[in-house]
């Protein structure tokens, strides 16, 4: 999955997310961004975000005029925001309100996070802050994205793309996928995988949007790759390799290779490395002291190894991410202490 290594040092108090809604915007996407940024964790003790919703108009008539957003801020908020949510909408032919894109210009000039759901792609490119930059958009609205903003590196392929102060989203659900990782990159894989359990979604999904592309669907045996997935998560930290995968699903290596690739979007070894270093983080998370016993333990062999692939997985140093994730500012540790 493409995603940046850009890690901003946590901002003084709950760092502040504001969605833009306006007119005939998707109802999902907010809902997801309510569910991820706006609502309350009493189990993590603490909030994790000063969440808000804004809008240019006091009423403001959802897709299809499904119902009514009423009783928001103005469009004054998004002056206040560390990470802006933009607007979202199914007809990416309209051009966009005047004080919207000025209002994402000006977040994006005064340095705040700029993220874009499905077709809020469009809104980032119609405000000009995505020229020369990479952005993913819905696979359906590819060809007209292209068409209208080529000076955008467009990845059609992802679930999401992580440009370090602009993100976008491929999709609807995709949404889900992003959020997660802003919550994953703001406080840690821990605190992630606790968001992604109350909503019953996976906390990382490998693989890209080009799996949900419309074609047939052959009539197959079930081929589910999630007993041997389940298998390999409850023993990385032991000598897995592809062959010792392939043999316990009573597969080829070759076969298994293609049923990652159909079905993750990704090999089994990049699907092993990622569930080892997400392993790692937690237990870096929870307060594993030797960088060594970490990399022992999530099977990544030895601390050199684990530094070389947190720097270029996810942006710091093992060191780096204990002082920012460790037990004072993550969960409690298993122990409670």
């Amino acid at each position: 999955m493409s995603q940046g290594s850009s890690h901003a040092a946590p901002a003084a108090g709950p760092h502040r997310v504001v969605v833009i809604v306006d007119e005939n915007s998707n109802p999902f996407e907010l809902g997801c961004a309510t569910e991820v940024f706006g609502l309350r964790r009493p189990e993590l003790g603490r909030d994790l975000y000063d969440f808000r919703l804004c809008s240019p108009e006091p009423r403001t008539l959802m897709r299809d005029g499904f119902f009514t957003v009423t009783g928001v801020a103005g469009l004054e908020a998004a002056e206040t925001a560390d990470t802006l949510i933009v607007p979202n909408r199914p007809d990416v032919e309209v051009p966009r309100r005047t004080a919207v894109l000025d209002a994402v210009r000006r977040a994006h000039a005064r340095g705040a996070r700029l993220v874009g759901f499905c077709s809020g792609a469009f809104t980032l490119a119609e405000s000009g802050v995505l020229d020369g930059r990479r952005a993913t958009a819905h696979w359906q609205w590819a060809d007209a994205f292209r068409a209208r903003f080529p000076s955008v590196r467009l990845e059609t392929d992802v679930l999401f793309v992580d440009d370090g102060d602009i993100l976008t989203a491929a999709g609807s659900a995709a949404a889900l996928d992003l959020g997660l990782h802003l919550v994953r990159r703001d406080h840690g894989a821990e605190v992630a995988n606790a968001v992604s359990r109350r909503l019953v979604f996976a906390a990382h999904r490998d693989g890209g949007q080009r799996q949900f592309v419309e074609r047939p669907v052959p009539e197959l045996r079930d081929e589910s790759l999630a007993p041997v997935l389940a298998w390999a998560q409850e023993r990385l930290d032991g000598p897995l390799t592809v062959t010792g995968l392939a043999a316990h699903a009573s597969v080829s290596p070759a076969t298994l290779h293609r049923r990652f690739q159909a079905q993750l979007g990704t090999t089994p070894l990049a699907w092993l490395t990622g569930e080892r270093l997400a392993l790692a983080c937690r237990l870096i998370e929870r307060g594993e002291s030797s960088f060594e016993n970490v990399a022992r333990h999530s099977g990544l062999g030895t601390a050199a190894n684990l530094r070389a692939l947190m720097r270029r997985k996810i942006g710091l140093t093992p060191l780096e991410y204990r002082r920012r994730f460790g037990p004072r500012t993550g969960l409690p540790s298993p122990s409670g202490t």
